[in-house]
């Protein structure tokens, strides 16, 4: 095994910093590019296996760290900087004689997106490996249902602040931001120190942006061309990006390509053994010309119940549709509230931004993952709605989406909910969550509001039953609404509002809809 560094210029004179791994001897190899910007040792160890161990494989590996991060020169300016980069690199690659021509591209979250930017100059890659992103920058990557991403987004904001402290030598700023990622108060103080420690970061302009707007945000637009390349697409039901990477496959089909798409019980950082056999496979066919049956199924989801890997296409949904009904006490009486075929009733609910609902566990917390919530739904400012004990298998398949009538008594109020599965033993195991943020003076009028959940693949059994909760907050996972209508940045302060909710459930209903629709 040989391993060196080295650096490839750019057009204006930029270097860009890599790592490169490759068998003993001259190859010429095909090669594995992942381009990050979090220094090219770590090499994404966190998620897949250590570059040594597919050069092994036969393949020449290089990891290279992007403008302005690791020891690359330059200014780092986010996703906006990498298509011209991107393709000075694989001209460069295509050049070596230790390539043989044939170039892949892996890695997840920055690096997955990263690997989708080319200005189109260059041959686009043979092969690519994109995990856990997406092309729009509010949709994708900070935001959904009008509510910024608070916990996920700041912490990670800060983690690139902290390495641009590093180059610049300010070791006062990194501890800062260190210590507040370890103590907790980066969630009231983060956005401070953003300002302070990288005021034109990525990340800061994101939380300055109107989530419920499209206006100032960037959506990415890869050459057409690179949705016919071979694409093994790879997301997970607990990771934020996962609407991002059911559009990726989405406009790999719509454009004739064959993606390959997995989506695991996985958060963002732990993939339980990870996809590096899957991802080693469809390498060696796709730039070693390795033999092997056609690969099907395309499509495979793993059950968050059982663990099975189960064949289904994220066009096709379970359909099921249940009416909320509830005498009232719903919120009272985690029992009271109903789903089943029609719905009807209503009741109020309540936000104290002294105590605000905690969010727990899903696709947008810390502790992203599987989290039981009995104790969260056993409060008087969450509305449980549960099915009948259920008499036979069901299998719930897609995008849950909550619909019904509310208003508030304040312009700006959230809707946060979860769905649940309550197991025989009582035990209430949390499937999906789903945040929309109203803000304005419409907000106090009775109209009909949309909850869309994270898509999920979940088999119950019978005996239990299907729960939805209702609260009207989910700190830290988005930032307290104050009330007033304006944008909310961070917990809540001695100006937010106490927030009644009137919910009217005669025209609601919970809907399993396709993942990915037709058009």
């Amino acid at each position: 095994m040989v391993v060196r560094d080295g650096q490839v210029a750019m057009a204006d004179g930029c270097s860009l910093a890599h790592r490169l791994w490759h068998p003993a001897g001259d190859g010429p190899w095909p090669v594995l590019l992942m381009r990050q910007p979090y220094g090219r040792a770590i090499a994404s160890t966190v998620t897949y296996a250590h570059p040594r161990w597919y050069a092994s494989h036969g393949f020449a590996v290089l990891v290279q760290d992007v403008r302005g991060r690791g020891d690359s020169s330059g200014h780092f300016g986010g996703f906006a900087q990498e298509a011209a980069d991107g393709d000075r690199t694989l001209l460069w690659l295509r050049q070596q004689p230790w390539c043989n021509g044939r170039i892949g591209t892996y890695g997840f979250s920055y690096q997955g997106l990263s690997q989708l930017l080319w200005a189109g100059d260059a041959p686009l890659p043979d092969a690519m490996a994109p995990a856990m992103a997406g092309l729009s920058e509010r949709l994708h990557w900070a935001s959904e249902g009008g509510a910024h991403w608070w916990a996920l987004g700041v912490a990670w904001a800060l983690q690139l602040a902290a390495q641009g402290c590093r180059r610049r030598g300010d070791d006062h700023g990194w501890h800062r931001i260190r210590r507040s990622l370890d103590d907790g108060s980066f969630l009231q103080q983060g956005a401070a120190l953003l300002q302070e420690l990288d005021p034109d970061g990525m990340g800061l302009g994101w939380l300055r942006n109107d989530a419920a707007d499209s206006e100032g945000w960037r959506h990415h637009d890869p050459p057409q061309a690179l949705w016919r390349q071979p694409m093994l697409v790879i997301g997970g039901w607990y990771d934020p990006h996962l609407l991002g990477v059911l559009d990726l496959w989405r406009r790999c089909e719509a454009a004739g390509g064959r993606p390959l798409l997995r989506i695991g019980a996985w958060s963002h950082l732990h993939w339980q053994g990870g996809i590096d056999r899957l991802q080693l496979a469809f390498f060696q066919r796709r730039l070693q010309g390795a033999p092997g049956a056609a690969e099907a199924p395309a499509a495979l989801l793993q059950d968050l119940r059982s663990g099975r890997w189960l064949a289904r296409s994220p066009r096709q949904g379970s359909g099921q549709r249940w009416g909320l009904a509830s005498g009232g006490l719903a919120a009272v009486d985690a029992w009271e509230g109903r789903l089943e075929s029609s719905g009807g009733g209503s009741l109020e609910l309540v936000h104290d931004p002294w105590r605000p609902l905690p969010g727990r566990g899903g696709h947008l917390g810390l502790d992203a993952g599987p989290s039981q919530r009995a104790e969260l739904d056993a409060r008087c400012d969450v509305a449980c709605f549960n099915s009948a004990a259920l008499q036979r298998p069901l299998e719930l398949l897609g995008q849950p989406e909550l619909s019904l009538l509310a208003a508030a008594d304040q312009p700006g109020f959230d809707l946060c909910v979860a769905l649940s599965v309550v197991e025989t033993s009582g035990a209430v195991q949390q499937l999906s969550t789903g945040v929309a943020r109203f803000r304005g003076e419409g907000c106090r009028q009775l109209e009909p509001r949309q909850v869309r959940l994270q898509p999920l693949l979940a088999c119950l059994q019978p005996g239990e039953r299907l729960r939805l909760s209702i609260g009207l907050a989910a700190w830290p996972q988005i930032a307290v609404n104050p009330g007033d209508g304006s944008l909310p940045m961070g917990p809540a302060g001695p100006q937010h509002r106490v927030i009644s909710v009137q919910l009217e459930l005669a025209q609601s209903s919970l809907c399993m809809h396709a993942m990915v629709g037709a058009n």
